[in-house]
C-alpha cells in the first residue's frame, strides 16, 4: 500500500507541475506531464496487481478490478491533459 501512496503522490505532483507550465514550451510540457500521470497510474495498477497475485477468489477479483479502475482513471486524466495541451497551440478564433 505504501507504494500505491507514493505513486499517487508522484501523480499529483506531476499534475501540479503540468498546471504550472506556462512557458513557451507549455504544450510539450503539458504532454510530458500527461505521460507522467499515465505512467504513475500504470505503476500503481501494477502494484495492486502484484498484491492480487497473493490473493484468491473474490479478493483477487476485487484487486484486479481496482487495478483496472486506477489504470482507466489515469488514462482518462492523461487524455484530458493531452487534449488541453493540444488546444494551447491552436489559433484562437475571434
Amino acid at each position: 500500500m505504501k507504494t500505491t501512496k507514493t505513486v499517487m503522490l508522484a501523480s499529483a505532483l506531476a499534475m501540479g507541475l503540468g498546471l504550472a507550465a506556462c512557458d513557451s514550451k507549455q504544450e510539450n510540457s503539458a504532454e510530458d506531464q500527461a505521460q507522467s500521470v499515465r505512467e504513475a497510474s500504470d505503476a500503481a495498477a501494477d502494484a495492486i496487481e502484484s498484491q492480487a497475485a497473493n490473493a484468491t477468489g473474490t479478493a483477487e477479483d476485487a484487486a484486479e478490478s481496482k487495478a483496472d479502475a486506477v489504470r482507466e482513471a489515469g488514462d482518462a486524466k492523461a487524455d484530458k491533459m493531452e487534449d488541453k495541451a493540444d488546444t494551447m497551440s491552436s489559433p484562437k478564433s475571434n
